[in-house]
């Protein structure tokens, strides 16, 4: 919230978006064809409403076109640059859109509208000191500034404050009732907050005012709505029972934590990664045919890494799930093909939020500790800030040698090796470390043959650091398409292996204690 003042910003901030975004700002614009909204005229006010009818038709290749031409018939005018600045944020190419409005922040300091699609531009980036104190100035300069409201409500949910969320997107919404990107935004922090029926109502409201003809999008928010009234019928989900803490052993395959827990009472226990690069839990196919586990609801089809680069999305659901002497009652999951054997299935972070989490590699444990636990407290070691993404990703700032700015990499105990993207993979100071080698890779839409590798000299989060990483380099597009701010990489477990982690999910940090200390 706001609640502290803010002035002489260019004194104070760093105005200048690291060198290494270049390689980031991915143009994400889709072809459209925009014969059926043409300008009546080359005046300037016909084209920025032509360009705002295409934005809400999902054309953006086409609003570009109507904006640019109307700075150039018109170039002195703020307010068309900033729309055309904030278009480049919508599409992820934060360079161009910090060009374009920083001047206009710098020479016109009460300009509300500037300061907010410049402090977008720092959010969209993972810039958030600097984002927050853009954006809280921007409502300082004008109490119903949308935009601004909006990116502090996304800044909190990144930094897991969820209420505080709320109220700045409800405040968004207000200000500014027919934006999508605002009524989408609300949506997905309702959901977070497990307030499914009012996320559902949002997400029915973005339908009714969105007119982006993405069939398969629409297809995909239709599937939810449907699941989210399912689940807001439901008392309550992710109910925990069963003892205060458990603690179990687990089986390393692949650097990937493998865990048997148990499903709807059945005394079979089945064999789960261990992925917290997963918002929600998934269940094969396969295992929920055996276990009687039957769809609720299909949502269209996703975009994923692998094969194809899609999967269908099938909605389900548990009725309890044991680990231990825990368990969790109520817990929605999706269903899906998986392109490996001897998996049932993978553990999403939704279903041990509400525990302390403690993985240790050294000893092959995993433990759940409810958080009103006396041992709770019990954490040493170095703790890292983790932001939530908005498609549920753990990210967390990581150093890359030959990198001045660190770097957001997904934290993901489900990956057995890490991965740098396509764009930091080009970057002059990856050419000297790359290997001959190709891999293969099985993602959630298939399998990716011959991948690039890399052994990266040295990868550092917060105090730690291991040198001689592998990673592999993959397009995370559609991963940052979601994301809300840039992804450079994904920390796997051939990094995390070397540690005891304790992921502490109410206040969005991670203990890393070395297993080579864990020996003294």
């Amino acid at each position: 919230m706001i609640n502290h003042p803010v002035s002489d910003f260019f004194s104070q901030l760093p105005f200048r978006l690291p060198r290494v975004l270049l390689f980031l700002s991915l143009l994400a614009v889709p072809a459209f064809a925009n014969d059926d909204i043409k300008p009546i005229s080359d005046d300037p006010k016909s084209l920025v409403k032509q360009a705002e009818k295409l934005i809400k038709k999902g054309d953006f290749a086409g609003a570009e076109e109507m904006f640019k031409r109307a700075v150039e018939a018109r170039p002195n005018d703020a307010e068309i640059k900033l729309k055309l600045a904030y278009l480049y944020v919508r599409t992820r190419r934060l360079v161009e859109a910090y060009e374009l409005s920083y001047p206009i922040a710098k020479d016109d300091p009460k300009n509300s509208f500037a300061f907010a699609v410049v402090g977008t531009t720092y959010l969209g980036a993972g810039r958030f000191q600097e984002a927050r104190a853009l954006l809280v100035n921007a409502i300082r300069l004008r109490h119903d500034q949308p935009l601004a409201w909006a990116g502090l409500g996304m800044l909190d949910f990144y930094e897991n404050r969820i209420s505080e969320s709320l109220k700045n997107l409800q405040e968004a919404v207000f200000y500014e009732p027919f934006e999508p990107d605002f009524i989408f935004a609300l949506a997905q922090v309702s959901a977070r907050a497990e307030k499914y029926k009012e996320a559902a109502q949002a997400y029915d409201d973005f339908l009714r005012v969105s007119r982006n003809t993405d069939d398969e999008r629409r297809a995909r928010i239709k599937g939810l709505i449907n699941f989210l009234r399912f689940l807001g019928n439901k008392q309550s989900l992710y109910q925990t029972g069963g003892d205060p803490s458990t603690e179990v052993k687990f089986e390393l395959v692949g650097n990937r934590p493998i865990i048997q827990m148990k499903i709807n009472g059945r005394k079979e226990p089945l064999r789960f990664v261990l992925d917290t690069g997963s918002g929600i839990t998934v269940i094969s196919d396969s295992t929920a045919k055996a276990l009687g586990i039957r769809p609720i609801t299909r949502g269209g089809f996703a975009k994923g890494i692998g094969g194809s680069g899609k999967f269908e999305i099938i909605y389900g659901f548990l009725r309890d799930v044991d680990i231990g002497a825990v368990s969790v009652r109520n817990v929605p999951v999706y269903i899906r093909k998986f392109h490996s054997d001897g998996i049932d299935g993978y553990i999403g972070l939704s279903l041990i939020s509400k525990f302390l989490t403690t993985v240790d590699y050294g000893n092959g444990t995993f433990a759940l500790r409810k958080k009103d636990s006396e041992r709770t407290a019990e954490v040493n070691g170095t703790s890292v800030p983790l932001r939530l993404t908005s498609s549920g990703f753990l990210s967390g700032e990581v150093q890359l040698e030959g990198f001045e700015t660190p770097l957001n990499f997904i934290v993901d105990t489900g990956a057995s090796v890490s991965v740098i993207s396509s764009d930091i993979a080009t970057h002059n100071a990856m050419a000297p470390h790359a290997q001959e080698e190709r891999m293969r890779v099985i993602g959630a839409a298939g399998i990716t043959e011959d991948v690039p590798s890399f052994l990266l000299p040295k990868v550092t989060m917060g105090a730690h650091s291991r040198s001689s990483i592998t990673a592999i380099a993959l397009d995370l597009n559609l991963i940052n398409e979601a994301s809300g701010f840039e992804q450079a990489g994904i920390l796997g477990g051939n990094f995390l292996k070397n540690y005891r982690m304790t992921f502490d999910f109410q206040n969005s940090r991670v203990t890393f204690v070395s297993v080579k200390d864990q020996e003294k």
